[in-house]
């Protein structure tokens, strides 16, 4: 080797090792067994508002940098197949929490998976084979879900006011009531028509019961193909608001002034990230995975069956009212 280079070599080498410590000098260090257990005695049975909704099923949320997956038109595919498990603005408890290689896992009002208790363990024999004192559903189905946190490689030494800053998209810890926790998670303009107690076309049914309250009366009525209910708030000599939902939004808002004026609203005015499907639209519906079916394990489905996209069968004939196979006699 050529002596003239040593020295750039050298120096190279010894400003490689400088920005290697310089990096791990500012990566927070992993988190310590002592703050793992703190963490969990300071959160695990702790009260918390929903700020997203989770959806029922084995699958929950994840959340990284602030961002929360699923989301979107899949997150609302979830929820219109199985139902929520809490809304924005319920009240949840945070029922377990585990701490893995590069995420916290928050588990919420018992978690998506029914576990047994230690007494649906036993079990005593007789002639008749093993019985167990306490049997399960195993489809019992719980009302829970979860949220994964997830971080860049591990899991770093946190204080436990930065880690309500970084479950802030899901969890709200501060809110004062479920009213409070479920406005904070709207647009301004619709936040602010509900604390004004005003109601805009586009809004959704629990926007509606924010703003108004439960309605007094509920009218059900059918205008061609479309379904929809009109609520009734207010009576005379008062202003009669009547708000006109098809499926889950307001179409169409009418008020009936004391003096007579007539005001009606039927432009959208609020535009909601839920898609909606009309009514008889071509759009198959999705059906869960584990559909209960009559087929026996490993039986094709009939292709003249509907649900195959065959034909119907023709409907079988009236049954013969004299319990004869050929045309019933004539009465005396």
């Amino acid at each position: 080797m050529n002596p003239r280079y040593f020295p750039a070599l050298l120096f190279a080498v010894f400003f490689s090792v400088a920005v290697v410590n310089a990096d791990d000098q500012k990566a927070p260090p992993h988190i310590s067994r002592q703050t793992r257990m703190d963490l969990i005695r300071a959160f695990n049975a702790e009260l918390v508002y929903i700020r997203s909704p989770f959806p029922m099923g084995k699958t929950g949320l994840t959340l990284k940098e602030g961002q929360i997956t699923p989301s979107g038109e899949e997150l609302q595919r979830m929820l219109a197949v199985w139902g929520p498990a809490v809304k924005p603005g319920d009240q949840a408890r945070i029922t377990q929490i585990l701490v893995k290689n590069d995420r916290i896992h928050f588990e919420i009002n018992g978690g998506a998976v029914k576990r047994q208790k230690w007494y649906q363990h036993i079990q005593f024999g007789g002639g008749g084979g093993m019985t167990s004192i306490a049997p399960s559903d195993p489809n019992a189905n719980p009302r829970g879900s979860y949220v994964d946190l997830v971080f860049n490689g591990y899991v770093p030494e946190l204080e436990p006011q930065q880690l309500k800053d970084l479950l802030r998209p899901v969890f709200d810890f501060n809110a004062k009531s479920a009213v409070e926790a479920y406005l904070d998670t709207l647009p301004p303009k619709i936040r602010d028509a509900i604390k004004k107690h005003e109601v805009l076309v586009g809004m959704n049914r629990d926007m509606v019961m924010a703003a108004k309250g439960r309605p007094p009366k509920k009218i059900r009525e059918k205008d061609g193909e479309l379904e929809y209910e009109e609520w009734i708030y207010g009576e005379p000599p008062q202003d009669v608001d009547f708000v006109r939902l098809a499926g889950d939004e307001v179409v169409r808002l009418e008020t009936m002034k004391v003096d007579g004026e007539k005001v009606v609203r039927a432009e959208k005015e609020v535009e909601l990230d839920q898609p909606t499907m009309a009514k008889g639209s071509a759009e198959p519906q999705v059906r869960p995975p584990n559909a209960p079916t009559l087929r026996r394990p490993g039986e094709e489905p009939d292709p003249n069956s509907p649900a195959a996209g065959g034909r119907a069968p023709a409907p079988l004939p009236p049954p013969d009212p004299m319990g004869q196979d050929g045309p019933a006699a004539p009465p005396n």
